[in-house]
């Protein structure tokens, strides 16, 4: 499938600071969009249905996997995601940039789908730094800190099968690091080729 628009997938272990660097993204690039996925968790603090997340239960959710909704699903700490089939189709269809925040099962789903797709990890610095973030965080009691932190030693060990992988050790240089990457992508000759068609066509460069 080749569509117009880049897709950027980003992951990273609960507490790296990935919604944090992709919420800071899209207020500097306007021409990204975010896909909202679909959960069966419940909103925390201040998320809303259809902005965060699209909040449904497990029966409706797996309706959706029966029919064909998903382009890629997971199951994490206990919960389902997935993303739209429609909603990612669509948007690159007609050229428009859409990022992704989902776990690294998704992303290489994603990747076999997508064979342009662009794959970025989030690293945090040190196990230390992990834990206090998680636990600054304030949205899980101890023992949901330490289930999150066993799973991170098993996700860290999946970026290398990412694009691009950015240490989040301080923000405002993880985010320089993330708006290189995306400028980069756009200018890469394929993507190029993709996005600016009939300047190629004019030009008569296949």
């Amino acid at each position: 499938m080749d569509y117009p628009g880049n897709l950027f997938v980003v992951a990273a272990p609960s507490g790296a600071g990935k919604s944090s660097l992709v919420k800071a993204l899209l207020e500097l690039d306007a021409r990204l969009v975010v896909s909202v996925s679909h959960t069966t968790r419940a909103p925390r603090g201040q998320e809303q249905d259809g902005r965060e997340y699209w909040f449904v239960d497990e029966p409706t959710f797996r309706r959706m996997i029966a029919a064909g909704d998903f382009f890629e699903w997971a199951e994490v700490h206990g919960r389902l995601y997935g993303t739209s089939r429609a909603a990612i189709e669509s948007r690159i269809a007609g050229g428009e940039d859409v990022v992704l925040e989902i776990d690294w099962q998704g992303a290489l789903q994603i990747k076999r789908l997508f064979s342009n797709a662009v794959l970025i990890f989030i690293l945090p610095p040190s196990w230390d730094e992990l834990l206090q973030r998680l636990q600054r965080r304030g949205e899980d009691g101890p023992e949901a800190v330490e289930e999150r932190m066993c799973n991170a030693r098993l996700e860290v060990k999946q970026a290398c099968h990412f694009d691009f992988v950015i240490i989040n050790a301080l923000f405002e240089t993880a985010l320089f690091d993330l708006k290189a990457i995306v400028h980069a992508q756009r200018l890469k000759y394929a993507a190029q080729r993709r996005s600016k068609a009939a300047v190629f066509a004019a030009l008569d460069i296949s």
